[in-house]
């Protein structure tokens, strides 16, 4: 509601330790935290924090499982959450290098430690938080890159959830531009806390202390501070020490609440009474201030202009702030209107193209013309939560042949939310008080400028550009000279697509995008640039063949195969030789990649293969073709539906090796148990076949399944997997039995008395002789 007609008015002092408190409780569900490797292996939650919020309380609950049940004998393993306000944080945990012109903005991290063997809780607090998107980002510490079969033993697994607890202050007094704000403390009250709404186009903000008296003269502190209210670090003055009491910020932010507090000296007695009033420049009359009561939709409706007073000499690039970053009191005095000066912002036309894949035009660009007197300032508008988790890319290139011979220098300054300009002739301002930017330059030397800023905050992002020539004494003004810049901005997801060693993925945490990149091959950091552990491509060819080359071994078990007729079995080793190659071509972490199919078709038919492999083997050494002849086929085509469903069920799965496996086995079992007790002698009889062929055969099939399931990691898996092929395709040839050829010679056939069917018994397969065409056979047929 608009204020009365008088211009003076009185509200009721509302204090941060007295007021009314509104408690807010949030919470998430918990998730499985990952070891880190990149990014994409975080876990991110999501919170939003109301306007007026004094305190804010994460309670961060961490617990074990394991098998369903408390992981009390689970390691202890630290966890590190993030946090940060605006937008997801930029983390490196690692230590990695990040890319070339890569601004990295902070965090606040926090280790959380163990109290109970199977649970503990931690707690962060924030004073007067920004309002608006946290973000939360926890992992584990990087393992050591085990490699574990799915399912062969219950993992640790660490569960990680947040709950938020808010509480904000209601009826908070608001202070209208213009009007005298009359006020008295009483002796129980230590502040009184205001808010003013500043809109666009609004260059500065003057907040005054007037008809102050107390029992000390005037014993108070004013302090303000933008979006949330102020600190004990926020921009301050003493009004004791300072009159008329006046507090001056430059360069406000648009569109925000900005808190006034006005707080009583500790120790000083009595009531004291003042008055509160606010002033706000308007940036396209700088000469004037706003009218007394101006909404904020008849600011919107202004032209696009923006005027600021000093500047700074030319530096290198700072830091952005932290989201809580304020500065230590400086009074500002009130600058002349002379002094302001406003320039016109041009805006820019989004084209989304996909997601976090979104172009900025520039109307009559890309090529702009910035002129000798005056910057040219552009603004960038990113949407709020979806724009934050990509990259937004800025690039400034000079065209040489527009500046006429001169030594001119195009020096850029990107800000958030607030454009910076210099009415200094000589200089260019992109830091003050309350606001770091990002600085670019560009020149005959170096044409060409980057700036990259990962997960940048939502909201307008103003580039001013300013040309000066470059003298023996410094930079002065060019003098009719336009420099011709061309300018690109444009999101992506991922810096550079994560280069030709990482992918770019895109990832979801309930409702909310964001990208990040996977590297391979050793390759580390933010866009998978960072070397120091990268592999050689010497490397990545030998393991690529070692991985390839090893199936060779299969050729052998074909051989033997073919040589004692079981066609079927050489058959499927075929087929597991063949596309395990070209699976671990086509999967290859670097460069040296052959992909003949695609990969989830490779990897398919190389489990398949695999699995199959094992299943006709083990068919094979249960001889059960002398009992049924069709027990065999029947057995293969039923095995090869059950692996296919079970593969496309679950790829990775224990059950799908162990399951096949141990009913395989089973029925070897209980063939060769019925053959011991019909004969009486164990089977196989022979100690040759047990002792040259099947147990080394089984032992060299253990230690291939131990190196899978226990040795193999991320590191050696280039050697130990090659070694598990060579073992595998090496116990095929031991296992497979031997079949026995038929023979003409036979002799004569003892008939008895049976049942009425016939027998037949080949007891040269009965010796389990390894070269049935050295003796021949003799088929007894009982009757």
């Amino acid at each position: 509601l608009p204020p009365p007609s008088s211009s003076q008015l009185r509200v009721p002092c509302i204090s941060s330790a007295d007021g009314l408190f509104v408690t807010d409780y949030f919470t998430r569900t918990p998730r499985k935290l990952s070891p880190f490797r990149s990014f994409a292996s975080i876990e991110l939650f999501h919170f939003n924090i109301p306007e007026d919020t004094i305190i804010a309380v994460w309670n961060l609950i961490t617990f074990k499982e394991q098998g369903g049940t408390f992981g009390d004998q689970c390691p202890d393993r630290s966890i590190t959450v993030y946090f940060r306000s605006g937008a997801p944080s930029v983390i490196n945990p690692l230590h990695t290098h990040f890319p070339r012109d890569t601004a990295v903005p902070g965090s606040f991290a926090l280790t959380l430690t163990w109290t109970l063997p199977n649970r503990t809780t931690g707690v962060f607090n924030v004073t007067s938080p920004l309002p608006g998107d946290w973000f939360l980002a926890a992992h584990l510490p990087k393992d050591e890159g085990k490699i574990s079969v799915k399912g062969l033993y219950e993992e640790c697994q660490y569960l990680f959830q947040p709950q938020l607890i808010v509480q904000r202050l209601v009826n908070i007094a608001v202070l209208y531009p213009g009007y005298v704000t009359e006020q008295s403390m009483g002796p129980h009250n230590r502040s009184c806390l205001y808010k003013v709404f500043v809109p666009s186009y609004t260059s500065r903000v003057l907040v005054e202390v007037l008809r102050c008296r107390g029992a000390e003269g005037c014993p108070l502190w004013l302090r303000v501070r933008a979006k949330a209210p102020p600190l004990h670090n926020s921009t301050a003055l003493d009004c004791r020490e300072h009159s008329p009491c006046q507090l001056a910020l430059d360069l406000p932010f648009w569109q925000h609440w900005y808190y006034v507090l006005v707080e009583r000296h500790p120790g000083v007695p009595g009531t004291v009474s003042f008055q509160v009033t606010v002033q706000l420049t308007d940036c396209s009359r700088p000469s004037l201030a706003r009218p007394p009561f101006l909404p904020s939709s008849a600011s919107m409706n202004m032209p696009h202009s923006f005027g600021s007073a000093g500047g700074l000499a030319l530096g290198d690039s700072p830091p952005p702030t932290s989201p809580n970053g304020t500065k230590h009191p400086v009074p500002i005095p009130v600058a002349s209107p002379a002094s302001e000066q406003c320039w016109p912002v041009r805006p820019t036309l989004r084209n989304e193209l996909d997601t976090f894949s979104v172009h900025f035009y520039i109307f009559f660009g890309p090529n702009v013309s910035v002129p000798p007197d005056r910057p040219a300032v552009f603004v960038i508008n990113l949407l709020p939560v979806l724009d934050s988790g990509g990259v937004l890319n800025l690039e400034l290139r000079l065209n040489v042949s527009s500046l006429c011979g001169e030594n001119v220098t195009v020096f850029g300054c990107l800000n958030h939310e607030v454009p910076l300009t210099s009415a200094d002739n000589a200089s260019v301002i992109c830091e003050t008080e309350s606001l770091a930017g990002f600085l670019l330059s560009v020149n005959t030397t170096a044409s060409l400028s980057r700036l990259r800023i990962p997960y940048p905050q939502t909201g307008s992002w103003y580039l001013s550009l300013r040309s000066l020539c470059a003298t023996e004494h410094g930079f002065e003004p060019c003098i009719n000279v336009t420099a011709e810049v061309y300018l690109r901005a444009y999101l992506s997801p991922c810096i550079n697509d994560c280069g030709i060693y990482g992918q770019c993925k895109l990832l979801r945490t309930n409702n909310y995008l964001y990208a990040a990149c996977e590297c391979k091959a050793g390759w580390n950091g933010w866009g998978c640039t960072d070397n120091a552990e990268a592999f050689s491509y010497g490397f990545q060819l030998l393991s690529t063949l070692l991985l390839c080359l090893s199936n060779v071994m299969f050729v052998p078990p074909v051989a033997i195969a073919v040589r004692s007729h079981y066609l079927l079995e050489a058959a499927v080793y075929i087929f597991t030789m063949f596309f395990s190659t070209f699976y671990h071509a086509c999967d290859q972490p670097g460069i040296v990649v052959f992909c003949i199919m695609e990969y989830d078709v490779l990897q398919f038919c190389d489990f398949l293969g695999s699995l199959m492999s094992v299943w006709v083997t083990v068919i094979a050494m249960a001889r059960l073709q002398p009992v049924c002849l069709a027990a065999p086929q029947v057995l293969y085509l039923l095995g090869a539906m059950l692996l296919s469903m079970a593969l496309q069920m679950d790829r990775h799965g224990l059950w799908n090796l162990l399951g096949p496996s141990l009913f395989a086995l089973g029925i070897m079992a209980i063939a060769w148990t019925a053959r011991t007790i019909r004969r009486r002698h164990c089977y196989p009889p022979t100690w040759k076949r047990w002792a040259f062929y099947l147990c080394p055969g089984a032992l060299i099939a253990a230690a291939a399944v131990l190196l899978y399931a226990f040795v193999e990691t991320e590191e050696n898996y280039f050697y130990i997997h090659s070694i598990w092929h060579l073992l595998i395709a090496g116990s095929v040839g031991f296992l497979l039995p031997p079949r026995a050829k038929t023979s003409g010679r036979l002799g004569p056939l003892p008939r008895r008395k049976g049942c009425g069917y016939q027998l037949c018994i080949n007891e040269q397969e009965e010796l389990g002789l390894v070269d049935p065409a050295v003796a021949s056979i003799n088929s007894i047929c009982t009757s």
